[in-house]
């Protein structure tokens, strides 16, 4: 494991996703699971969110469309959050929902708007 580029990947998967989300995973990693934990943390947030060529912002836009294209939207809840954090906002989330209807069906769409109605309640509360 690269140490510098996993303490990159949890600085930046803790920044999007939150502190709290971030430890209870890692903590709940077991002997089965802590490799994969570690990993995801070094390569997906280290290496991939951690380099600055591209903002946060815009990494959380394609990362929404990529996950709707996909139709993960366990994934697409928890980035729903993290795009927030990111500073999407409700007129972004939107327009990345449209695109993903009009390119990856119409359902997939529904299932977005259902997810950000939800994540965005949460947040006003």
């Amino acid at each position: 494991m690269d140490k510098n580029l996993f303490d990159k990947g949890l600085a930046m998967r803790k920044a999007t996703l939150g502190d709290e989300y971030v430890t209870k995973n890692l903590l709940a990693a077991d002997e089965l699971t802590l490799p994969f934990q570690e990993a995801m943390t070094e390569w997906c947030w280290g290496f991939g969110w951690a380099d600055d060529t591209i903002k946060p912002k815009i990494r959380s836009m394609l990362n929404l469309s990529m996950l709707g294209a996909l139709n993960k939207m366990d994934e697409w809840e928890i980035h729903c959050r993290g795009a927030i954090t990111n500073g999407v906002s409700m007129e972004e989330l939107r327009s990345i929902i449209h695109i993903i209807g009009i390119y990856c069906g119409v359902p997939a769409a529904v299932s977005c708007f259902k997810i950000a109605r939800k994540v965005l309640n949460e947040k006003n509360k």
